[in-house]
């Protein structure tokens, strides 16, 4: 079907052919240089129909009494045929109760055949107004939409209900639904968490309020999986003629940029620390040693005691105090580890080899947990960095890892090329990790364990990001935890 003229396309429908060329010269006379009519002509509802679907048009001026089908029943087919046009009814025998049921069946106007020339042309005149407005705001709509599903930012629109009107194509990737399957919905109780419901409700709260203002808000967002976003909203609140009151919102991902944002804020306190650890190393180590070496002393004069119950008691507590003085020494070489700044090597790194050599350093280990090990490697994987701090990073996700399964469980390593990164995964059968917390466990000084200094996987994100690679944890309670960490080939 051909796009309708810029004046206008009418489609005559009349089996008199007398009335159909009175018709139209009324409304060829009717037509001008700057606004063109062009007219068309059509015996039967048949004939109106194929050329309906041939051409097109925007008016078709169609008698009630047609030898092949009745006027108004063909005002749908046409319409379908022809989208955004209109049907203006002719007929001798026009009553109240007939204009009214053209009218619920869509026509835009009745007309008797006793009409006067001016009469017509007005009526067509309007009525090619009318179709040509709707063009318009279809295409406005269309264009509306393709921004909309273009943008790279999430849009959507929510009604008195908080029930989701629009939802572009960025937050139906990011929620994992098709945008169809998410309207209707409630969007806050589908994809904002619990604690960050009370904040977005009385966001748009305020949105709704003002009506021509905005608000702004921060909160999470339910991704694909179940994975937590971070998502800045601005609300503005709206009242539309078809939907009644609206608030529609434009959310910004952050999730990366809040990441940046705290990975600098704590490698400037790092740095901060960097200066005061390398001059409290001194002064803690010195009296560390001086207290291991005369607890050394007092153990054994207290093995030369003849009392074997005192000696006894004596002796474990001096073990208690060695263990407790190890474990502040462990806690001085990861801090000055974390802080103190130091470059690294650039030079191929058999990930793969690297992964099973820790493996085999921990198997002793292992087996006295009753853990069992499982090898997925890809064989050559190959990245560009310092083979000593990547095999700190396995170490300490395989310790972890096995510290995790107190009770025995299967441990597995994977390595596998991905784009231009090798990635290695260690993953375990413990008890998992409380979703909650997950966010703090690359921070320093934060721990799960009884006794841990909460380095470890602080260390290991500092020496993934000197790589300038990426590490990731997962974690479920009762399923057990994976860490995922990806490292440049160097391509």
């Amino acid at each position: 079907m051909t796009a309708p003229t810029p004046g206008g396309r009418v489609l005559i429908v009349d089996d008199n052919a007398d009335l159909a060329g009175t018709l139209r010269d009324v409304l060829l006379s009717a037509s001008t240089e700057s606004d063109p009519l062009e007219v068309d002509v059509a015996d039967s509802g048949k004939g109106a129909l194929a050329r309906a679907r041939e051409t097109g048009f925007d008016v078709a001026l169609v008698d009630v009494k047609l030898p092949d089908a009745s006027g108004v029943d063909l005002i749908r087919p046409l319409r379908e045929a022809s989208p955004n046009s209109e049907i203006v009814l002719i007929t001798g025998f026009a009553s109240m109760e007939a204009a009214i049921a053209a009218l619920r069946a869509g026509a835009f106007a009745m007309i008797l055949k006793s009409f006067r020339p001016d009469e017509l042309v007005t009526t067509v005149r309007q009525a090619l107004t009318k179709a040509r407005l709707q063009r318009e705001r279809e295409e406005l709509e269309r264009r509306y939409r393709a921004v909309v599903d273009l943008t790279d930012v999430l849009v959507l629109a929510l009604d008195a209900a908080d029930r989701v009107v629009l939802f572009n194509r960025k937050a139906a990737e990011l929620a994992g639904v098709s945008a169809e399957s998410a309207i209707g919905r409630d969007f806050v109780r589908a994809w904002i968490p619990e604690d960050d419901r009370v904040r977005l409700n009385d966001a748009l709260a305020v949105a709704r309020q003002s009506k021509r203002g905005t608000s702004e808000v921060e909160t999470g967002f339910v991704a694909t999986g179940g994975q937590a976003r971070r998502i800045r909203w601005h609300l503005g609140g709206t009242v539309d003629p078809g939907e009644g009151e609206l608030v529609y919102g434009i959310g910004i991902d952050v999730t990366e940029r809040r990441a940046l944002e705290k990975r600098a804020a704590d490698a400037e306190a790092l740095s901060a620390m960097g200066t005061l650890a390398l001059n409290l190393a001194h002064e803690i180590r010195n009296p560390l040693n001086a207290a291991k070496l005369q607890l050394h002393l007092l153990a054994r004069d207290v093995g030369k005691l003849e009392m074997e119950e005192t000696r006894a008691s004596l002796l474990k507590r001096s073990e208690i105090v060695g263990d407790e003085i190890a474990r502040l020494n462990r806690l001085l070489t990861e801090f000055l580890e974390l802080a103190r700044p130091r470059g690294i090597a650039r030079e191929p790194v058999h990930v793969s080899e690297l992964v099973d050599s820790v493996l085999s350093l921990e198997r002793e280990a292992a087996e006295a947990r009753g853990v069992r090990i499982v090898r997925d490697f890809a064989p050559g994987a190959a990245a560009i960095g310092d083979a000593e701090k990547l095999r700190q990073v396995v170490l300490n996700l395989v310790v972890n890892a096995l510290e995790a399964m107190k009770d025995g469980g299967v441990l597995t390593a994977r390595t596998f090329p991905e784009n231009d990164r090798i990635v290695f995964a260690i993953e375990d059968t413990g008890p998992g990790i409380d979703t909650s917390v997950l966010t703090q466990v690359f921070d320093p000084f934060f721990t799960t364990k009884e006794a841990g200094t909460g380095l470890g996987l602080s260390i290991v994100r500092k020496i993934v990001d000197q790589h300038g690679g990426d590490v990731r944890l997962e974690s479920a309670i009762g399923k057990g935890t994976t860490v995922r960490v990806w490292i440049p080939t160097g391509r």
